[in-house]
């Protein structure tokens, strides 16, 4: 007997094809721009500190529909414009930070140019392969491939479209988190410790000297760590317990002994505080961690990559009808085609006339490299388009991809025999881009599966996303700049060793005169030092020296001695960029062979037993390389989600309970007029089963059926306050960054302007007061968690 298969049914958007809606009005881009401007520099911030992104989509969905519904009458489609537009500056932040702070551990400068160059080639290769792949990916395979950011985000559109607000709530995390930043952060008021500390040395036998906890008590990572959720934030947090109160403690116990210098290290360990061992000898072991990890999680991904693959070759070609719907219009592919080849004309004049300072190569070889960008980007393009529909975008391994990348280009400049300094940043380059290019590629892909859901038009989300690339550009590279700068110190060598300007060692280079005439010392526990004659030093760069840790440092020109460091804020303790520093390490390994492999060795080995042991590793290492700082506030947000998600789902039962055996009762009182039903309830407040004084009565109360509702979890209080944390943490805390470079730029200019901030003697500026105060923020986390929506 035959069979017959109903076929599924047709896919309808919430805003049917037939109807139009203002969609990509002027307002929206506006708007949309500047909320890519506000949330790429967020990204930028929080990830270089934290190691860690968050999607914005959501957030600015939110606060788009509440801006706009001031403004006038709004359209759900208008709306999608917004959180499209604005998400771009998120997906571009993220794959700059993944890989150009690396050209600062090479000994380059972040050049402005470089930075928006390449974000401009990564962000439109990011968005012009994934038009032709749109129709395959997002419609059909639309039961396959969920993309779970795109679909919750179309729920939140659809849900202030049928009414409510949520924006209030983000407000509200906004407006607390500003103000705690605003008087705990060290770049502005300062009015309590940052970070409070504890540093170990217990007892006579110095127990746990070496150790330390502290924390970066900041309404960001307090946000990141309730997003991320308990558990990811545990991992981190054993990585960091591990570094921080095992590794450490261990290098001073078996190395306080030694009177020379261990290599890294060019101080004895008994004269290191917790942040030189940390910087010294557990940063190399994070690194080589780190990298093990991503190579794990790549080749963890391989078949997924290959399927991803197989799929897009093996998919059917759409027939091009003569009329389409206002839905399927996607930019036409003489757009896409005649866009790369502009766009390998462009990198090609770029790499050739701009080239990296000593890595000038000829013409043919900037346009393989040219070609090998558009290649590996189409793959990865591909690739990720792919995955994040399965696993979203938080646990897509564009860090994996990016790796692969810088391997396979890092070979070819090896059998070239370019292996200087100059073309490990070449090979930035090249992996930059890529890396750009993937990142953009799956929030693109989320923010075509969002349209695809709500009814909108492709071809305008798709031009959105290019003009929100191109607007997020400016502020990106100014963020870098900018956090470089006002995070940087400069340090007295503990032992001033004597370097040989005219003929300088291996692993040595000469950048010429210090230009600054003024510098300030802030060496910990001694007072500043002003240094008003700068331009007396020499500036060398240290890659690869077995006798200094990589990094830049001052001589001075009369006696030939190293006597100041320079350390860059991007790469410093507080803003620790794992991720550049990975794509570093795997460059300078391949091309240089100079890293400290034992040290990048024992990271490997870590994570293989780590991997044996059954744990994903790839966040542990992230946490092992960053700094317990950064670790244990971010756990203790997850901390506050575990609490808040615990609490709600009691509540949730209990509140489930009462209106079932209040139902229960109804059915029963109505069915049996007269009846005596009584509801009762336990000490918790739990109600108990009703209770009938008829035996017949009360069988039929406990065989009633079940009662059944649907909860709303599409939109959690709790992480709608989250972000409003993050935002907070992330403007206010630029605005110090700001505040530090206009201080700078005063002093250079012989002027005295400085912010009034509160002095370290204040009766407040005590680390207690900085717990408490944390705690506080905490509090109010955990109480807005679990405070309803109003969704009236």
């Amino acid at each position: 007997m035959a069979t017959t298969s109903t076929p599924p049914p047709v896919f309808k958007p919430f805003v049917p094809a037939e109807e139009s809606r203002p969609e990509l009005t002027v307002r929206a881009i506006v708007i949309g721009a500047l909320f890519g401007i506000l949330f790429g520099a967020v990204t930028v911030y929080v990830g270089l500190k934290a190691g860690l992104t968050v999607a914005a989509s959501i957030p600015i969905s939110v606060l788009s529909i509440s801006i706009l519904r001031v403004l006038g009458k709004s359209s759900i489609l208008e709306n999608n414009i917004v959180q499209t537009t604005g998400n771009a500056g998120q997906s571009i932040a993220s794959g700059v930070i993944y890989t150009l702070p690396a050209l600062i551990f090479l000994g380059f400068d972040l050049e402005y140019a470089r930075i928006f160059a390449l974000a401009l080639f990564g962000g439109w290769i990011g968005v012009l392969f994934m038009i032709p792949l749109r129709r395959q990916l997002i419609v059909e395979e639309h039961g396959a491939l969920l993309y779970p950011e795109g679909t919750a985000c179309a729920d939140v559109l659809i849900a202030g479209e049928r009414g409510g607000s949520f924006a209030s709530r983000i407000f509200l995390g906004m407006g607390l988190g500003s103000l705690y930043t605003l008087f705990q952060n060290e770049n502005l008021f300062g009015l309590w410790p940052s970070t409070p500390t504890k540093d170990f040395d217990i007892g006579p036998q110095h127990l746990l000297k070496g150790g330390s906890i502290r924390a970066d008590a900041t309404p960001e990572y307090l946000g990141v760590g309730y997003i991320i959720g308990i558990r990811v934030a545990g991992v981190m947090l054993a990585g960091g317990v591990f570094s921080w109160l095992v590794l450490m403690p261990a290098i001073y116990f078996f190395g306080s002994h030694l009177q020379h210098p261990l290599y890294p290290g060019t101080v004895p360990i008994a004269q290191m505080s917790p942040s030189d061992l940390w910087r010294t000898y557990v940063r190399p072991m994070g690194a080589g961690a780190v990298a093990a990890a991503g190579c794990l999680t790549l080749l963890r991904t391989v078949p997924t990559i290959v399927g991803a693959l197989m799929g897009s070759l093996k998919a059917k070609k759409a027939a091009v009808t003569a009329q389409r719907s206002r839905t399927s219009h996607d930019l036409p592919n003489s757009f896409v085609y005649g866009g790369s080849v502009l766009l390998v004309a462009i990198m090609w004049a770029f790499l050739y006339f701009k080239p990296v300072p000593g890595a000038q190569v000829g013409a043919w070889a900037n346009l393989a490299a040219s070609l090998l960008i558009v290649v590996f980007g189409f793959l990865f393009v591909t690739v990720s388009a792919r995955i994040v529909g399965i696993v979203g975008s938080s646990a897509s391994p564009v860090s994996g991809m990016t790796i692969a990348t810088l391997m396979a280009t890092a070979a070819i400049f090896l059998v070239q025999g370019w292996t200087a300094p100059a073309f490990g940043a070449l090979a930035i380059t090249v992996g930059g881009v890529v890396c750009i290019a993937a990142s953009n590629a799956g929030d693109t892909a989320q923010d075509l599966k969002t349209g695809f859901l709500i009814g909108a038009t492709p071809w305008k989300t798709q031009l959105a996303v290019m003009i929100g690339v191109v607007v997020s550009m400016f502020v990106i590279g100014l963020t870098l700049n900018g956090m470089n700068k006002a995070l940087e110190s400069f340090h007295r060598m503990p032992v001033a060793m004597t370097l040989n300007l005219q003929s300088l060692p291996e692993g040595f280079q000469d950048k010429g005169v210090f230009p600054r005439p003024h510098i300030a010392i802030t060496d910990t526990g001694k007072p500043r030092e002003e240094v008003n004659d700068a331009t007396r030093y020499e500036l060398v760069n240290a890659i690869g020296s077995p006798t200094l840790e990589d990094g830049k440092y001052l001589v001075d020109r009369a006696t030939g001695k190293v006597e100041i460091q320079w350390v860059q804020g991007i790469g410093s303790e507080k803003a620790a960029a794992p991720q550049g520093r990975l794509m570093a390490t795997v460059i300078n390994g391949i091309l240089s062979h100079k890293l400290p492999w034992s040290l990048v060795l024992l990271g490997v080995a870590l994570v293989l037993a780590v991997e044996l042991a059954g744990v994903r590793s790839l966040t542990l290492a992230v946490g092992a390389y960053l700094s317990i700082a950064t670790t244990l506030a971010i756990f203790c947000g997850g901390l506050i989600r575990w609490m808040a998600d615990a609490a709600i789902a009691k509540a949730r039962a209990r509140d489930r309970a009462k209106r079932e055996a209040e139902l229960v009762a109804a059915r029963l009182s109505a069915a049996h007029p007269g009846a005596d039903v009584v509801v009762t309830y336990d000490a918790a407040g739990v109600p108990l089963t009703p209770q009938s004084t008829n035996d017949e009565l009360q069988a039929a109360v406990t065989d009633n059926e079940p009662f059944t509702d649907l909860e709303n979890d599409e939109i959690s209080p709790g992480s709608l306050f989250a972000s409003g944390l993050i935002a907070a943490g992330g403007i206010t805390g630029l605005m110090g960054v700001v505040v530090r470079l206009i201080e700078g730029v005063s002093e250079s200019n012989g002027g005295n302007w400085l912010l009034p901030r509160f002095s370290e003697t204040n009766p407040l500026h005590h680390d207690p007061v900085a717990i408490v105060m944390f705690a506080l923020l905490a509090f109010s986390l955990y109480y807005f968690a679990r405070k309803p929506l109003d969704t009236k």
